[in-house]
């Protein structure tokens, strides 16, 4: 059976992921900051590896027929400090880095390299007022720590290509799943009727149902057509208001109270990363969907309506 190697594979998408690709047949070994673990399903072994020490196994690299690359701190959990700021891209690009440099310096037989990024290469909507359809992938990076982040996280994986492997980059949205992440956060104060709608409301969120994004890497892995960015986002960007009322209705049948968090009062708790928080980004997926890329959850009421159902 043909072998995936994965990073990050213990986080949101990882799990999900692991879980789609062990359906689909694969075998799974997952790179790991813990030493000697143990599997308990026989399709998934683990291998220890150290980024900061340059520690590798070059073996479960030569094993490897695909490598999906989904390593990286989170970018909301931490106080944005210069030193955490470093720490978010370099757990990015120098895990890039270790895999590679390890790709290049073995005989592999890697044909394909799959590589998370974030529409946080794109910036606000205001910088792009003319876009009616919003950002596409040719769009220029941010002028903004995201911005830059995504663009050295990319050209980090770009060096992939130096080993022959086919490279796709999957810029992702907000992704909503009840394992974690915004959508579990979203869904937190509405178990006590508050609907909490950040700022004005107004802001556009480019989303993602994790079923639709776990598709969509292994559409990248299995279509040897798609190379490059393509933006990782459901058709239907909505409004965090929107996105809101609409869980609200779903969990609660209409009986909560919406409130208004006020922008002041999240620079308060969250400080430089309410900029990330209040954005608003809304990004196109045409480029995936002309390559015929289906999604099963179009729009927010389909998405939701299924991670309630599954909650």
């Amino acid at each position: 059976m043909p072998v995936v190697l994965i990073s990050g594979g213990s986080g949101l998408i990882g799990k999900h992921l692991t879980r789609l690709l062990i359906e689909r047949g694969y075998d799974i070994i997952v790179l790991s900051r813990k030493k000697n673990k143990i599997s308990s399903d026989p399709k998934v072994s683990y291998s220890y590896w150290n980024v900061a020490e340059k520690i590798i196994d070059a073996n479960v690299v030569k094993k490897a027929d695909h490598i999906i690359h989904l390593a990286g701190a989170g970018v909301i959990d931490k106080s944005w400090t210069d030193e955490y700021k470093k720490t978010i891209l370099e757990s990015r690009s120098k895990s890039a880095g270790l895999i590679i440099n390890c790709l290049k310096g073995n005989e592999n037989r890697v044909k394909t390299f799959v590589s998370a990024s974030a529409i946080g290469w794109y910036g606000e909507d205001a910088n792009s007022a003319e876009k009616k359809d919003g950002f596409i992938e040719s769009d220029m990076p941010a002028n903004d720590f995201l911005g830059e982040t995504c663009l050295l996280w990319e050209a980090a994986v770009d060096k992939a290509t130096e080993s022959g492997a086919r490279l796709v980059k999957l810029r992702t949205g907000i992704v909503l799943s009840n394992d974690g992440g915004a959508f579990k956060e979203y869904k937190m104060p509405l178990r006590f009727g508050v609907g909490t709608i950040l700022g004005n409301g107004k802001q556009i969120v480019s989303w993602i149902h994790i079923d639709d994004l776990c598709r969509m890497y292994c559409e990248a892995m299995e279509n040897n057509y798609l190379m490059g960015s393509y933006n990782a986002v459901a058709p239907e960007p909505v409004s965090q208001k929107k996105l809101i009322l609409t869980l609200g209705q779903k969990l609660r049948n209409k009986f909560f109270i919406p409130i208004y968090v006020p922008s002041l009062l999240l620079k308060l708790i969250f400080g430089k990363r309410t900029i990330e928080i209040l954005k608003s980004a809304t990004v196109s997926n045409k480029k995936i969907k002309s390559a015929g890329f289906t999604f099963l959850y179009p729009s927010i009421e389909a998405a939701i309506d299924e991670l309630v159902g599954h909650s």
